[in-house]
């Protein structure tokens, strides 16, 4: 009768319009006190965009992810961690044992052409992600133990989110951005998934965009520049702390760069606002043009760890070529691989010295997790033990060019693969094939264009069309600190193993797997860690993936903007600054 009568009031509340979520003057360090407006903020994309559609990218910065900024039911508050309510209308109403949850939806939000934001676009948003036919890098952040999370319309203003288990990234896995139902809905009903496919293309004409979040596409231009312009109704219910419409800013825009030097040659140029840093040449580099007076910036070295990993992945789904199938798969040789890494060689020299060797999939950043897998096992460089493992396989003699051979006087040979244009990763991947030919491994190392390596890493099948590739992975949660499409076996970047019926190949999956879904249902910070650091004790053994390093974040910007995060926030995690808060001086 109560919890009857706690949804009941909620329904009734959803006749007035909610206020306007406002942004803690403690978001930033440097108010825009004018308040000053307009301007563009100036970013960068180191290859070219490969579509608009939110259904189907899987690039990490991709322009539906920047338009849909400032969307989400809750919102992680960087002082403390806590989700807070943002596009929701107050904390939800949690029963049946936390595995329900009634939300409230914030009234008075509208897309950019104007229509309402409501209840209708979560549930058509989260139904499209679901259907395995879109083929949604997101599809597996619905589901738990591959039980679906079930979303349901109560009224126009309210949500009703079943979990199949406790999930203590409930928040985070309902804090996902609505595309319009008026747009996507209406096709997905008419067409099904082969329709949404084929939504929102490069030559999509960019009036016809709908964005939910603060930005929306202005124009595209093909390797060159993507300008994104603001919402004009995404300020009625974004507010600063004196209650002033947000963002301050009139356009963002990505300059298509090509590679990493060419994005700090057009930082330091002052083309650009920011520019990821890598390692201590680029810091020296950026130092000596504000000293030199050439550039107008702030610099903020060694924050904090990445929150990314670099790692190499062996594929298991080689049914076309047999050998390399029962190599790849074989752990003394992915072992062996892991002991030919020479991580601090990768730090020294791709990375200036400012960086972390890396064991596990847990990012560094998350020390505490780190912490609990402290005694997991690492194969540390030790090309002598990596000789010892390859001749217990049969690999004993080497041929007249050195490469190791078989009985058969087949050479120990694979392609590896980057994406071109990530100066980092394509030293990382010179140094490992420099030091895995020194004891007679052949790698045919080769930077490729990145959409072309990522079809191929998220390819699933029998026979999957690559061998090794070295790429890297960001983001992650300080709540549980492993990925739900990257551990559990089926999931889309279970990379090394990812067949067409999703079926674990070893005991070790299996146990991650289980062990994935288990912490993620534990509310106990502690305990959860320990669960997680059995994780890393089975990576350890398994050796699924070999992780390489982790770089320092180093934060820049033009002094031309302001709006930063204040030091206490400033993260490889939250990064520097709110594009909400930020203004141009």
């Amino acid at each position: 009768m109560k919890k009857a009568l706690l949804l009941a009031l909620a329904m009734t509340a959803s006749t007035s319009l909610a206020a306007p979520f406002v942004w803690p003057a403690a978001w930033t360090a440097e108010q825009n006190t004018a308040p000053k407006r307009g301007g563009e903020y100036r970013n960068y994309n180191l290859t070219d965009y490969k579509t608009l559609n939110p259904f189907t990218s899987v690039e990490a910065n991709s322009l539906p992810l920047r338009m849909g900024y400032g969307t989400g039911l809750f919102f992680q508050d960087p002082r403390n961690d806590e989700f807070i309510p943002y596009m929701a209308d107050g904390k939800p109403v949690v029963s049946n044992n936390n595995k329900r949850f009634v939300v409230k939806i914030r009234q008075g939000m509208k897309f950019s052409d104007g229509q309402a934001i409501t209840a209708d676009d979560w549930v058509s948003t989260m139904t499209i992600h679901k259907d395995d036919k879109v083929g949604s890098n997101s599809f597996d952040s619905f589901f738990l133990n591959k039980k679906p999370i079930t979303i349901k319309k109560i009224d126009t203003y309210t949500l009703q989110f079943d979990f199949p288990q406790p999930s203590s990234q409930a928040y985070s896995r309902m804090a996902f951005t609505p595309w319009p139902d008026h747009v996507f809905g209406k096709t997905y009903r008419a067409g099904g998934a082969e329709a949404i496919k084929k939504m929102w293309t490069l030559g999509t004409n960019p009036s016809e965009i709908v964005s939910p979040g603060a930005w929306v596409l202005e124009s595209l231009r093909a390797g060159e520049r993507a300008v994104l312009k603001k919402n004009p109704h995404w300020g009625d219910w974004n507010q600063d702390s004196r209650g002033n419409e947000l963002p301050y800013l009139d356009r963002t825009s990505y300059r298509i760069v090509g590679d990493a030097n060419a994005a700090l040659a057009a930082y330091l140029s002052g083309q650009i606002d920011t520019v990821a840093v890598r390692n201590a040449d680029d810091l020296a580099q950026i130092k000596k043009a504000m000293d030199a007076g050439s550039l107008k910036a702030f610099l903020r070295p060694n924050v904090s760890p990445q929150a990314t990993s670099q790692w190499i992945v062996f594929n298991w789904n080689k049914a076309s070529d047999p050998a390399k199938q029962k190599l790849f798969r074989d752990v003394r040789f992915r072992r062996a691989m892991s002991h030919l890494a020479n991580r601090q060689a990768m730090v020294q020299l791709a990375l200036g010295g400012l960086g972390t060797e890396t064991y596990f999939s847990v990012y560094p950043i998350f020390k505490q997790q780190m912490a609990a897998g402290a005694n997991a096992p690492k194969y540390p460089f030790n090309p002598g033990e990596a000789t010892r493992l390859l001749a217990q396989m049969g690999y004993t003699k080497k041929n007249a060019q050195g490469f190791l051979v078989d009985k058969a006087g087949k050479v120990l040979e694979f392609n590896l693969s980057t994406n071109a244009g990530n100066t980092v990763r394509e030293q990382l991947g010179r140094i490992f094939a420099d030091e895995a030919k020194k004891v007679g491994v052949k790698v045919n190392f080769t930077p490729i264009d990145f959409n072309n390596l990522v079809n191929q890493l998220t390819a699933k099948g029998e026979n999957r069309p690559f061998d090794a590739i070295l790429l890297g992975l960001s983001g992650g949660s300080n709540i549980w600190s492993f990925g739900s499409n990257v551990v559990p076996c089926g999931t889309n970047l279970h990379s090394y193993n990812n067949p067409t019926n999703g079926a674990c190949a070893t005991s070790q999956e299996q146990l991650m797997t289980k062990l994935y879904y288990q912490g993620d249902a534990e509310f106990d910070d502690a305990k959860r860690r320990a669960i997680g650091g059995r994780i890393m004790q089975a990576e350890g053994e398994l050796q699924p993936v070999i992780y390489l390093v982790g770089g320092n974040y180093h934060a820049t910007w033009n002094e031309r903007v302001g709006g930063e995060r204040p030091a206490a926030h400033l993260d490889a995690y939250y990064g520097d600054r709110e594009l909400a808060l930020t203004f141009i001086k």
